[in-house]
């Protein structure tokens, strides 16, 4: 594979090759057959946990056909990975998790009916944090996942397998889940665009939930316009999601100008402190100098209430963590345990045997904080502290159309550097939690590289249901990486 075999620049954008789709030089089938050749050559990576490659060359020669006939959908062409935690009937939806390691789904998520409806080729479900909950994919049952860029390295979480494939060449897109910023950390640490659309843009429905009030779905991808192309298909209201929203999806394409003359931009203070790291710091300085060589206004802002992020966010979500996990108890899908005599064995071994230590341990978080004595001191004040925060970015977004942020206080870690201190994991979050507790989209952007030729990731913080902007911001900086 890596010796000139290779016929097709696999890391370019559908935005680039779906012409030549159109027009009979270049075959979608032709492309998945790469893809699973990388795939593969770079099995070592453990992106993927299955890949449905006769299925997938399928699907592809009859998206050919249908292109050739002038029928075909919007991401006709396009060859994209899925997050396993998104339900596809018929298939493995594991989670990464020992306790639904053989569990098939039994009905198609919202976003793999749309995806399916506009002719994209799914080729597998990747790797991840079990049940999305981490930030680095060492969290996983299946192994971790290894940074394409240096392989000692995470790839960032909880969405890691999303990030490699299309950072690796493995698929042109991916999908994956953002509860804290496991689009956008992921996509930071591999050099890759990543979006969290708001809360309630895309169905939540069929995605398998860790905290119902943060988690969205969004793609990964290339370039801003491919991100552009997946979430206008993806997006709109669905009724089988009570949390999604009856708000109008914009042409999001229409609105790439490669122009930011006018905007304004915030940079939230508390936001870049001295704890920022320098290299990465100097990455976002210059890309706030290229806005404002575009006609762009650069101010700073304030968002008083971030202190108290990373304490409001694993307070809420292991909460609703504890409760969503509940119903994995053995007895009615799932792994059960072998070693029980009783019924309350089985419940207590088949949790203790089935979920791995990062999930035992925010289920038990989340329990302490909702029990009888404490929710009154922590559940319930930090329910008032994300009122808060929301209001700050609220009151930003009076002053400025977007803020510019980091993704992550460092580049890629190594693997082990952080899987001790807990704490330590979760402070890698600290830029990203923000966005959901408030509700508001987000993209990740590649921002260049350190000394150790390791990506920086930019962050582009949005308004309520105004991904248009952002994906205008983003495909301008993508312009003059």
């Amino acid at each position: 594979m890596h010796q000139g075999t290779v016929r097709v620049n696999l890391k370019e954008p559908f935005d680039s090759y779906h012409v030549r789709l159109a027009s009979g030089g270049d075959s979608c089938e032709a492309r998945t057959r790469e893809y699973l050749s990388v795939i593969s050559a770079r099995k070592n990576l453990n992106a993927y946990l299955t890949v449905f490659e006769e299925e997938a060359l399928e699907r592809a020669r009859a998206v050919d056909k249908k292109i050739g006939t002038g029928k075909a959908g919007p991401l006709a062409g396009l060859v994209i990975a899925v997050k396993d935690v998104l339900c596809m009937k018929g298939k493995r939806t594991t989670c990464a998790s020992k306790i639904l390691g053989n569990y098939e789904a039994i009905y198609d998520a919202a976003v793999i009916e749309k995806l399916q409806a506009a002719d994209a080729v799914i080729i597998g479900k990747t790797n991840m944090d079990e049940f999305a909950m981490g930030s680095s994919t060492e969290n996983s049952a299946f192994g971790p996942v290894k940074n394409p860029i240096d392989e000692s390295r995470v790839p960032g979480g909880s969405s890691g397998g999303s990030a490699v494939a299309v950072a690796a060449g493995m698929a042109t897109a991916a999908l994956g889940s953002d509860t804290g910023g496991s689009i956008r950390q992921p996509a930071g640490l591999c050099g890759v665009y990543g979006m969290k659309p708001t809360y309630g843009r895309v169905s939540r429905y069929g995605l398998v939930a860790f905290a119902s009030s943060f988690d969205q779905i969004g793609p990964f991808a290339n370039s801003a316009r491919d991100i552009a192309r997946i979430l206008g298909v993806i997006a709109g209201h669905d009724e089988r999601d009570s949390t999604s929203a009856k708000v109008p999806v914009p042409d999001y394409l229409a609105s790439m100008n490669r122009d930011v003359k006018g905007l304004r931009f915030g940079l939230p203070k508390e936001y870049f402190n001295d704890a920022l790291n320098t290299e990465i710091r100097g990455c976002l300085e210059g890309h706030v100098a290229r806005l404002k060589g575009g006609g762009a206004e650069v101010i700073e802002v304030s968002l008083p209430h971030s202190e108290y992020t990373i304490a409001t966010y694993y307070i809420l979500a292991t909460a609703e963590a504890s409760s969503n996990l509940a119903r994995y108890d053995g007895a009615r899908y799932g792994y059960r345990s072998k070693h029980a005599s009783t019924l309350m064995e089985m419940y207590t071994k088949s949790r203790s045997e089935g979920f791995g230590a990062e999930v035992k341990r925010r289920i038990m978080l989340g329990t302490y904080v909702l029990s009888a004595g404490y929710y009154d001191a922590y559940y319930r004040k930090a329910q008032k502290v994300r009122r808060l925060i929301q209001e700050d970015f609220f009151n930003a977004f009076k002053k400025v159309d977007c803020l510019i942020t980091p993704i992550s206080p460092t580049t890629a870690f190594a693997f082990g550097e952080k899987a001790d201190d807990p704490l330590q994991m979760y402070l890698s979050d600290i830029y990203t939690v923000s966005a959901n507790l408030a509700g508001i989209p987000g993209i990740s952007i590649p921002a260049g590289v350190d000394k150790q030729d390791l990506p920086v990731g930019l962050q582009l913080l949005g308004k309520q249901f105004d991904e248009a902007t952002l994906l205008r911001v983003a495909d301008f900086l993508g312009t003059v990486n």
